[in-house]
């Protein structure tokens, strides 16, 4: 059982704090399937604490998608800001390097390596011609702790030759242990280990170990040019699988009464294997086998944007928090000023109006749409007609829009034998239903399937604002459309520009002409 014979005598003393209304989250529990839900109280969490936390995300100016607190083993509170929903995978991006941590927790197990092996033995066919000293000293443990003894991290994107092989030509002018270095790319070693052990991606050989007893389906994970698993970012999951990793982390391995990976390596996975980087902030708190230290003294495994699996073990607690934010640290700070002050030794007495109030937060709770206006009197001049588009750099021939009064449709052709469409609102978010990549493609961003929330609104009579969001990805895009009589002009500006100045928005505004057959 996940609840522990604490928690459960906790559980069992609930008619002493006067426990007298419905609670909204209990259910069924089957513990194979999902985790079981308590409320926050019952579990000594304040759902005035969690009601702080709400607000303080709503003044923070950053962007939240979810977040999940577990208490005890039992999710006391949840939340999607719509359009997100419970049901959709979220990009993870480097808190996928703690997975992958994972399986190699699982290969040292299966005693088919150590973490002190030579990185160089298991690819004595990708070695370069004169590896140099310090390559040849460089080992598992040396990926897993980002003591690689690089420099910086080589382009793997850009490489010429296998991933593997332009790991292992990149220069290392540090002895291994000696230099701390954030490097992804020795995340991506760790998975061709397991490759080169297994014959599996990193995907199928967690399966029956990692994803399956925690009965975590429906993920996937991008893959390298050689068919491999990135291993460092690009594996997405639902915001309780999230839940159900950092819980089996927190239960020391074990999973339903079986030990799913030893007690001892999710310590030494998770204690300070090496001093990070310097300052006084959340990551100069030590690192681990792919997992940040946090002042508060526990771990986490953290991803760009604000993906956040964290570890209390004091607590007795986990948190899941998935964002586009652009201050991880003030995002954290948000979770430990609110949320931690709220964890309680004892079961906490319930007021069903806080629990109600709590509730009707969380029900209400979207990320913020553009407002200007729901219509204009060119609405019916251009709804349903299509524009020639000059010749753009995304290969777009034609565009249309339909232009309703409850609601609208963008419609992109690329080679003239169909329209994608992709519906939206005004001034409220829809989820188009169907998977789709976004058909105005930003660099490095947002080149898988997803599901796409779109909302509209008119800022003046000719300028249509469209607002996209990736719903099953982390960021989103702004297209800004004007009519000038039987002109065009789609401009764009994706969130990530949009809040990073070294980041600028590089895609060409498309023109074009309306057709009149």
């Amino acid at each position: 059982m996940l609840t522990t014979r604490r928690s459960f005598l906790k559980v069992a003393s609930l008619s002493s704090v006067g426990i007298g209304f419905i609670n909204p989250f209990d259910f069924a529990f089957s513990p194979t399937k999902s985790l079981p839900r308590m409320s926050p109280e019952s579990q000594g969490v304040l759902s005035s604490g969690i009601r702080n936390f709400l607000k303080a995300t709503q003044e923070s100016g950053l962007e939240w998608h979810s977040f999940m607190l577990l208490r005890h083993g039992n999710v006391v509170a949840e939340a999607w800001w719509k359009p997100f929903d419970a049901s959709y995978k979220h990009t993870l991006y480097s808190l996928s390097k703690s997975f992958t941590s994972s399986a190699i927790g699982f290969l040292v197990t299966e005693g088919k390596i150590t973490v002190n092996d030579p990185v160089l033995t298991f690819f004595p066919d990708d070695v370069p011609a004169s590896p140099s000293d310090n390559l040849k000293k460089m080992t598992v443990k040396h990926l897993l702790t980002m003591n690689t003894g690089h420099d910086k991290e080589v382009n793997l994107r850009e490489a010429k030759d296998t991933w593997v092989k332009a790991f292992l030509a990149h220069d290392v002018p540090h002895e291994p242990s000696t230099h701390f270095l954030y490097n992804t790319p020795a995340t991506y070693m760790l998975g061709a280990i397991v490759h080169k052990i297994t014959g599996q991606t990193l995907e199928d050989y967690l399966k029956p170990r990692l994803f399956d007893p925690l009965s975590i389906e429906g993920y996937d994970w991008e893959k390298s040019p050689q068919g491999l698993n990135v291993a460092g970012w690009g594996l997405r999951v639902k915001t309780e699988d999230l839940a159900k990793f950092g819980q089996l982390y927190l239960q020391k391995g074990k999973w339903n009464g079986k030990q799913i990976l030893p007690e001892a390596w999710i310590a030494e996975a998770t204690s300070k294997q090496t001093t990070s980087q310097a300052g006084d902030n959340d990551w100069s708190q030590g690192y681990g086998y792919q997992f940040w230290r946090c002042k508060p003294g526990f771990y986490r495994g953290d991803g760009a944007f604000g993906q956040f699996c964290m570890v209390m073990p004091e607590q007795e607690a986990v948190l899941i928090m998935t964002c586009e934010s652009f201050n991880l640290q003030k995002t954290m700070n948000v979770a430990y000023e609110t949320l931690l002050p709220a964890m309680k030794n004892t079961p906490q007495t319930a007021y069903p109006s806080v629990y109600a109030a709590l509730k009707a937060e969380i029900a209400a709770l979207s990320l913020s749409t553009p407002k200007g206006k729901t219509n204009s009197p060119l609405m019916s001049k251009y709804s349903d007609k299509v524009f020639k588009l000059e010749k753009n750099e995304l290969g777009i021939q034609r565009i249309g829009l339909g232009l309703f009064a409850d609601a609208g449709v963008l419609r992109v052709d690329y080679d003239g034998t169909g329209f994608k469409k992709i519906g939206f609102g005004w001034e409220q978010w829809k989820v188009n239903k169907n998977n789709i990549k976004n058909p105005f493609a930003i660099p490095f961003r947002t080149h898988i399937d997803s599901k796409i929330a779109a909302t509209a609104t008119w800022m003046d009579d000719k300028t249509l604002q469209i607002n996209l969001k990736f719903v099953e990805t982390v960021h989103g895009d702004r297209l800004t459309v004007t009519f000038e009589d039987d002109k065009i002009t789609l401009a764009f500006m994706n969130s990530v520009s949009e809040n990073n100045k070294n980041a600028p928005e590089k895609r060409e505004s498309l023109k074009g002409t309306l057709t009149h057959n």
